[in-house]
């Protein structure tokens, strides 16, 4: 089984030439090529549908939570929405022609539950489930790898309101079904499948302070009109890991043969069947507890470990001053310590770092955005780490930088740029930046 600005004309012809001057130029890739890495390594790029897509309302899809999130004034940086974004629902195919052009092999994408099921379950929209096909099939085409997502954080909203979504546990049949619906339509092309983009943060952020959607937290941690972080994180999370083995298990069933806090929280149960020790003692009642038959069903219920890294965080004794390190820019080598931690305590499972990038503010001249030279060392420092981890016996299969395109960046709008491609918010025109032919560079095959 495999895995689960409206520009004078003389200033956008110069910007332009300016920026198609950076594919003929030869770039300092740190020692790194394709060569450096195993045969069959995977290099690829990722994004995810309410940050990507548009088209929110159009064609038969349902709200999601975010759909009704930033609605709220203040939520979002100048109360900007994902309803057009960067419009990739209609201009997959030029972005498909980037990835191929950058010399990527896979694109790892996510499925809007509610595009295909605008009410969570019942009727399919098959506008939606079109769409998926027209991707997928691009993808192929252009020899791309397409990895697909099922959830990156945008529950469909009818559930919420139906049953508390993630606190419910009906929500691990109703996303099972999802789940099965799409191995059956899309598994005859897609092979690897990821079930739950940072769990963590969707129980933390969503059920704890309660700043991202769906909003629910204890007053005293956030500005929420309802919820318990004492509780509801747990519970969340409880349900996410049982969603995650249902769904795996259907996958197993029925289509195999046709085709600690951070890390702990998460990998343990599923390695183990139980929750870790420490959270066992500091959690107590609070966490929800495995029946006899769902440890059977959760543990070994993954083929990939997909690991997400932005920022590293420095464990430390409560009494103890914190590490004066301060951000991803700094501490590009320490976020290998979770690789090392997982090697150390779950064995050597199969690891591909899913997500992997830095931004810059929105407020960068086009020509600055463009020459983003510091995203170029960010990407060479972090691969050359990455290089050396799997010298040491990392077990590490695949590499997705975030992202391919400039896109709607969660509470942040659009006032922030993780894209390898620059995306004109006005007429939505794409620009590849100075590190896209960074990456052109050091992915070129010897033999092409």
């Amino acid at each position: 089984m495999k895995p689960l600005v409206i520009l004078l004309s003389f200033t956008f012809f110069s910007t332009t030439l300016y920026a198609n001057s950076h594919s003929q130029q030869h770039f300092d890739t740190g020692g790194l090529s394709r060569e450096s890495f195993p045969e069959g390594f995977l290099f690829g790029t990722a994004a995810s549908a309410y940050q990507v897509e548009g088209m929110a309302s159009e064609d038969g899809r349902g709200p999601s939570i975010w759909d009704a999130f930033v609605k709220t004034p203040g939520h979002i940086a100048n109360n900007e929405t994902g309803e057009v974004s960067i419009d990739q629902y209609h201009r997959y195919k030029e972005d498909v022609d980037l990835m191929q052009m950058l010399n990527f092999d896979a694109y790892r994408f996510s499925i809007s539950w509610s595009r295909i099921f605008p009410n969570g379950i019942g009727e399919v929209n098959w506008k939606g489930v079109d769409y998926y096909n027209r991707l997928i099939d691009y993808l192929l085409e252009k020899g791309i790898t397409p990895h697909a997502n099922l959830y990156h954080y945008d529950l469909p909203l009818a559930l919420q309101e139906k049953y508390l979504g993630l606190l419910d546990r009906q929500v691990i049949q109703d996303f099972a079904d999802y789940a099965e619906f799409c191995f059956k339509t899309f598994g005859d092309r897609v092979k690897t499948w990821m079930t739950f983009n940072e769990p963590r943060v969707v129980a933390a952020l969503g059920f704890d302070n309660g700043i991202n959607p769906p909003n629910r937290c204890s007053k005293k941690f956030g500005n929420c009109t309802d919820g318990n972080s004492a509780t509801e994180p747990y519970i969340a999370a409880h349900h996410l890991i049982l969603s995650h083995a249902e769904a795996v298990k259907r996958y197993r069933e029925k289509y195999q043969r046709a085709r600690d806090f951070h890390i702990g929280w998460f990998l343990h149960p599923l390695i183990y069947g139980k929750y870790p020790r420490t959270m066992q003692k500091i959690v107590r009642e609070r966490l929800p507890k495995f029946t006899k038959s769902e440890v059977e069903k959760v543990k070994n219920s993954f083929d990939v470990l997909c690991l997400n890294h932005y920022t590293s965080y420095y464990i430390y004794e409560p009494h103890q001053p914190p590490s004066n390190v301060t951000g991803y820019q700094q501490d590009w080598n320490a976020g290998f310590a979770s690789v090392t931690y997982v090697k150390k305590h779950y064995g050597s499972p199969n690891i591909i770092l899913s997500e992997n990038g830095m931004d810059d503010p929105g407020n960068l001249t086009f020509p600055e955005s463009l020459y983003d030279i510091n995203r170029v060392s960010f990407y060479r420092s972090y691969l050359k780490e990455l290089k050396g981890a799997m010298d040491d016996g990392a077990n590490v299969t695949g590499y997705f930088a975030w992202s391919i395109l400039d896109n709607f960046e969660w509470l942040l709008g659009y006032t922030s740029r993780f894209g390898l491609v620059y995306v004109d918010h006005n007429d939505l025109k794409r620009y590849p930046k100075l590190s896209a032919y960074w990456f052109k560079q050091m992915l070129e095959r010897k033999n092409s």
